[in-house]
């Protein structure tokens, strides 16, 4: 094996490696904040995807204007970074397929990916992401638009496992106040914040399937949002909290100043980072066998988790030493 051997190939051998993705996602509902998201793109890096929402986003019958310009404006110099999604209609809205048809038609090739919400059973997921595929067909697309399914009814709870198998799946969101709200009172109102949102029994357990469904197929786990709009340190516990203590590894974003609370409580320390380039450095060097570096052993199974850390690096916007960057991602 040659000694320039790239991770990618020397640790996953042809097998599909897990999603490598931004650990905040920012809700934008009109075309004045969409467009003022991708501004912030500018300003704060690519360090974060957009969510163009047509669900909560369009007035009642004006759900075809509201796609329309989504579709206008991920084509217009505004999204110079190809960093934003859509999400659509759920299953029971007359408008999802029209969603479908005029996103894919008009945007396909820019679509960061299309969030389908409010499933109750896994079978629903599968026949819109089947109309997506369709639709992506015979519009000449050819790639995989990735698909993220939330988590918010009892249903989609329950095929949790079955909803992460689906394909072109690359991340289950969970959303918190429609989850809550479908518990007839059960779970109040309290726990919509924190610390209830956290220690609530029957909310941790959602969230621990969810992520536990979420990794067993190889997709990203996404948390729900943080109500609190302007208290960026509630925002920044509540994602270190999501991370830490129930393995979230992406979080949504529904006010600007969420967004650099969200990417600094996900993203790895700059000693972990510096740790992990050394490793995989000295194991690239070594053909990828087992190296020993400050006292432990090394192989392939820790040299997975280390890559992963530095390309989680790459999309937060941590520092990584020259030196891996040129022997791994220029």
């Amino acid at each position: 094996m040659s000694l320039l051997t790239h991770p990618n190939d020397a640790l996953f051998n042809g097998e599909k490696s897990f999603p490598v993705i931004p650990s905040c996602e920012h809700f934008a509902g009109s075309e004045k904040l969409i467009l003022k998201a991708m501004s912030l793109q500018d300003t704060l890096g690519p360090i974060f995807d957009i969510t163009c929402d047509c669900e909560d986003g369009a007035a009642a019958g004006q759900e075809r204007e509201h796609a329309e310009m989504i579709v206008r404006v991920l084509n217009s110099p505004a999204n110079k970074h190809k960093m934003a999604g859509a999400r659509i209609h759920d299953y029971t809205h007359a408008a999802w397929r029209q969603d479908v048809d005029i996103l894919v038609g008009g945007a396909g090739q820019l679509l960061t990916y299309i969030t389908i919400p409010k499933c109750t059973k896994a079978a629903q997921a599968a026949e819109m992401i089947g109309y997506i595929q369709s639709v992506a067909s015979a519009c000449g697309i050819g790639l995989e638009i990735p698909i993220h399914i939330l988590i918010e009814t009892h249903g989609a709870l329950h095929d949790a496992y079955e909803l992460a198998s689906l394909p072109w799946l690359q991340v289950l969101d969970f959303g918190l106040m429609d989850f809550v709200s479908g518990h007839y009172g059960a779970i109040p109102a309290s726990a919509m914040r924190s610390p209830g949102q956290f220690e609530h029994r029957l909310l941790a357990r959602a969230k621990a399937e969810v992520v536990a469904a979420a990794l067993a197929h190889g997709v990203v786990p996404a948390h729900n949002v943080t109500l609190d709009l302007k208290n960026t340190e509630t925002t920044f516990s509540d994602a270190s909290r999501a991370r830490n203590e129930f393995g979230f590894m992406r979080m949504w974003s529904i006010y600007p100043t969420q967004i650099q609370a969200i990417v600094d409580a996900m993203k790895p320390n700059y000693d972990e980072v510096t740790i992990s380039a050394n490793i995989l450095l000295a194991a690239q060097a070594a053909e990828w066998g087992p190296i020993q570096y400050d006292g432990e052993l090394h192989d392939r199974a820790t040299y997975r988790y280390f890559w992963e850390v530095l390309q989680k690096a790459r999309v937060t916007g941590v520092t990584i030493p020259e030196s891996a960057v040129n022997a791994f991602f220029s």
